[in-house]
Parts: structure tokens; C-alpha cells; sequence
């Protein structure tokens, strides 16, 4: 990286994405398009939502991320019974004082694993709303300013499971990628087994590769990435495609736009490139795009989702060549 008054070239900008992505492949089992995914999020000042069953280390996920960007890491089990005060903190009644004073709560670190999210009923889930938007939470009538940077990776069950509650349209628009782990290899697996056979080895963790300034340095980077006009339409038209689309109610909003067209642009720097090609358009278009359609009743009854829409969207619009 380059000293802490000169701008970070996106050459080394890509150098250190890259050696993030090699620190957590070492301490977790997945595939490095995954780990890409949640950094381009990351990078692009987002949020990450991951949908998988338990125990394919969503956990391990987040807490890597957060160690390998030296960033401060903390964890939200969401219940049914939990309280949006029990996320954004509350005041507290100090005996020695005789005076409310205000405890903060988890919410209050740069990368907030928000586990299970939807198994707390909407009112909580609706906690983080301000906080994922604004990087502050109001609490009551005082507005304070959360760390920077502002990461939360919320993981989810799958809807199908028991005791779930579906995200929120308004509240999946917050997340600027969704992504899942998948289970891993033949060899992953065997690899998790030979880990749990040396019984006193230690959760895997990994040394960082930056701390919180040099993160909030790496974040300006996507601001200097530009894009041809070609590529910005070719951008649109995908989006809009998806409200043309017979399986969906509603297609990506003009937030979800932007937040593509800043999640292309942080793409663009992990392949270090200043500008942003086609390619990256549509290697982003899945985790941006599928958590944002609304699907209608006759597409969710045939079993159709978001990614096979987005996907099929892809294959029919015709990818542009951007002027030299």
C-alpha cells in the first residue's frame, strides 16, 4: 500500500485484494470467486447477505474478513425474542452518577456478523435499516455515528426452514451482493476431517493484511474507476430487463442501480483495471441482481429464482464493445 498521504494505486489495490483473498482461503474451504464476491462488497462500502444451511462456515467467513482487513469484528445471534435495542444499545442507569448513560451495543464495529437474520420477526431486523443506510443509529432521539468503515455480512437460513422469517423487500435492497457458500469439495471435506483429527488445533484464524486506515484507503480506490458509456448502458439495460421479465413483479430498483454500478467499479479494481469491462458487468450481475427481483406467485410455484432470471437476462442482452 502507499504511504498514508498518497492515493493507493489500483495495481496495488488489486495486489492487496488478492492477498486478503489468499489469507482467508487459508482458514476457510471455499472458492475464491465466493471470497471475491464479499470483498467487491466490501470494497464498493456495501453490505453482504449469505443464504445457506448451517454449518458451511458463514461464521468462520465473517470472522476471517474481519481479521485479515484488521478490522473490529463483532457477532448478533438473531431470535425471535431479540429487541432492536439489544443490536443498537440503549441507556442504562448509572447509580453512581444518578444519570442514564448510553451502553453501546453490537452494532457499534466495523464488521457486524448479523447470524441468522431472519429468524427475528421484521420490527428487529428493521434495526439495522438505519445503520446499513446511513452508518449511524438513532436511539432514543440521539443519533450517533457507527466505525468506519461499516461492513455487516448477515447470514440467512433458507425460507424453507422453520421458524424463518422472509427478509423484507426494503430490507434485501440493503445488500449489495447476495451470495452463498455451497458445500465444499470431495477434498474440502476431507480437509475439514484431518483439522477436526488434531483435537487441540485452534479455530483457524489469519494475520491482517491492512488495518482500519488502509481499509477506508482501499474503498476510495472504486471512486477512480471510470466506465464507458457503452458499459454503463449495456449496466442499465440488464437492470431494466428484469422488470420486462414475465416471472417478476418487480425488478431492480434505481437504487439497486447504483449499488450495481459501484459494485462493478470495485470489480474492476480486484482485476486491476481502471476502468470497467463488460465482464465485470456480468460477473457481478447474479450476487448484485437476484435477492432484488420479486418473483410472482406462478414463478415461486415453479420453483423459479431470482439467479436463473438474472442469468437468462444475461444470456439475451447483447454484450457491447467499448470503444478503444
Amino acid at each position: 500500500m502507499a504511504d498514508a498521504d498518497e492515493d493507493v494505486s489500483v495495481a496495488a489495490a488489486s495486489d492487496t485484494c488478492a492477498e486478503v483473498i489468499d489469507r482467508i482461503s487459508n482458514a476457510v474451504i471455499t472458492d475464491r470467486e465466493f471470497l471475491g464476491t464479499v470483498l467487491t462488497a466490501a470494497l464498493a462500502r456495501g453490505h453482504v447477505l449469505l443464504e445457506d444451511v448451517p454449518g458451511t462456515g458463514k461464521t468462520l467467513t465473517a470472522l476471517t474478513f474481519a481479521q485479515a482487513l484488521g478490522l473490529e469484528f463483532s457477532r448478533i445471534q438473531f431470535t425471535p425474542d431479540l429487541l432492536p435495542n439489544d443490536i443498537t444499545g440503549s441507556h442504562v442507569f448509572n447509580e453512581q452518577t444518578g444519570e442514564f448513560e448510553f451502553t453501546e451495543g453490537p452494532v457499534f464495529a466495523n464488521v457486524v456478523l448479523a447470524d441468522e437474520i431472519n429468524r427475528a420477526p421484521p420490527k428487529t431486523q428493521a434495526a439495522l435499516l438505519e445503520a446499513m443506510d446511513e452508518g449511524q443509529v438513532t436511539v432514543d432521539g440521539t443519533t450517533r455515528e457507527l466505525p468506519d468503515p461499516f461492513l455487516v455480512i448477515a447470514t440467512q437460513n433458507p425460507v424453507e426452514q422453520e421458524g424463518t422469517f422472509e427478509l423484507p423487500e426494503a430490507q434485501r435492497d440493503r445488500f449489495i451482493v447476495k451470495s452463498s457458500i455451497g458445500y465444499p469439495g470431495k477434498e474440502g471435506e476431507l480437509e475439514l476431517i484431518e483439522r477436526r483429527s488434531q483435537r487441540n488445533t485452534k479455530m483457524p484464524t489469519v494475520d491482517p493484511v491492512l488495518e482500519t486506515d488502509g481499509v477506508r484507503r482501499l474503498q476510495e480506490v472504486p471512486e477512480r474507476i471510470t466506465m464507458d458509456r457503452s458499459v454503463r448502458e449495456y449496466l442499465v439495460t440488464l437492470a431494466r430487463e428484469t422488470r420486462q421479465d414475465s416471472r417478476v413483479d418487480i425488478g431492480i430498483s434505481p437504487r439497486g442501480i447504483q449499488r450495481y454500478f459501484e459494485a462493478a467499479r470495485a470489480r474492476a479494481v480486484m482485476e486491476g483495471r481502471d476502468y470497467v469491462a463488460p465482464d465485470d458487468v456480468k460477473r457481478i450481475a447474479e450476487p448484485v441482481m437476484q435477492h432484488r427481483l420479486v418473483l410472482t406467485t406462478d414463478a415461486q410455484i415453479d420453483g423459479v429464482d431470482g439467479a436463473s432470471v438474472v442469468r437468462d437476462v444475461v444470456r439475451q442482452v447483447e454484450t457491447p464493445t467499448p470503444k478503444s
